[in-house]
């Protein structure tokens, strides 16, 4: 954190020098540095990466200290479904940090033509597994399954994806409960870097059930209650959002996220100065010079980032987070079972 609060510092020095600065403050909480830069001609990157490596410390940290008390160690099971390259990727990812971090993995591969009452039982059997902590299920899935019922099918207290619908009601009502891992890897974003969210007004781009729901419910509700939130005045566009009004909202927005799936669909005219923008969005797209594919986000970052304070890359920015949350639920539901 120190060498994150020292690069923040660093930069904001670097601006107060050579460029006109619109706001800027730092300062002191505790362990925790804050700066709040407004630059006219670029944004300070947050690393998910970097923000990832902190996360993984504790992690380990907790770890290491349940096997220190004589506990088994948090283990991470995963049911992979078909062949997508892509799933297959996030996957190896998932399952290389957990044994990085000191945890168990294993992942149990079903052929994209498995029944859904197949996969019922197969997630039935690790619910009941003593030494099983976590349970995820790598969506997407084949049309013919239910994704609805392979969530609910899932032991709430063993859900680290955060879908189970106990959990996604405990969310909802500001209660503990394990949070949806991309919603709770832009709140830890939000929350370690020290963008102020209390009485701001945020644009969530995008309203799934899994990602763009859970995160305006987390922004918005109460810091006081069980589940502390945001209180941001929160503001959910979507699909059928006519642009010009997604342009309007989002030029008052403090905080943009993007979680469309859109490639580029936020553009520097659409961001006020002085703006966060995380942007959730991962997109495939050929590269128009070499021919080969690679990914970009929701946000037009070269654009964006000459106007924003704050601003996520694609890739490296929530991504990386998103899997030290998954691996952070994890560690939560080992300590958990040990409670109950």
């Amino acid at each position: 954190m120190a060498a994150l609060a020292l690069a923040l510092a660093l930069n904001c020095c670097c601006c107060s020098l050579q460029r006109c600065l619109t706001t800027h403050s730092f300062r002191q909480r505790g362990h925790r540095a804050h700066c709040y830069i407004h630059c006219r001609n670029t944004a300070t990157l947050i690393s998910g990466r970097e923000l990832a490596r902190q996360i993984h410390r504790e992690v380990q940290s907790e770890i290491l200290e349940m096997v220190a008390q004589g506990y088994r160690r948090p283990h991470l099971s995963v049911i992979l479904v078909g062949n997508d390259p892509a799933s297959h990727c996030y996957v190896r990812n998932k399952t290389r940090t957990a044994t990085a971090l000191g945890m168990s993995s294993s992942t149990v591969f079903r052929p994209e033509s498995v029944s859904q009452d197949e996969l019922l039982d197969l997630i039935d059997s690790m619910n009941r597994e003593r030494r099983v902590s976590g349970v995820l299920v790598q969506l997407p899935l084949p049309e013919h399954i239910s994704e609805r019922a392979v969530c609910n099918a899932v032991a709430p207290e063993k859900d680290v994806d955060g879908f189970h619908i106990v959990n996604v009601g405990k969310l909802s009502l500001d209660q503990r409960c394990m949070i949806p891992a991309t919603a709770s890897a832009v709140w830890e974003i939000i929350r370690r870097t020290g963008i102020e969210t209390v009485g701001k007004n945020v644009v969530v781009v995008g309203r799934s059930k899994n990602v763009g729901m859970p995160i305006a419910m987390l922004l918005h509700s109460d810091r006081r209650h069980e589940r502390p939130g945001g209180d941001a005045t929160v503001t959910i566009t979507h699909r059928c959002t006519p642009r010009p009004q997604l342009k309007e909202i989002s030029r008052l927005a403090d905080i943009i996220i993007s979680a469309a799936g859109v490639p580029h669909l936020i553009t520097a005219d659409m961001v006020k100065e002085g703006a966060a923008v995380i942007d959730v969005g991962i997109n495939r797209v050929q590269n128009t010079t070499s021919g080969e594919l690679c990914l970009v986000g929701d946000v037009d970052f070269e654009g964006v980032r000459e106007k924003a304070a704050f601003i996520t890359p694609v890739p490296g920015g929530v991504g990386p987070m998103t899997i030290a949350m998954v691996m952070k639920n994890t560690v939560i539901a080992a300590r958990n079972a040990l409670i109950h």
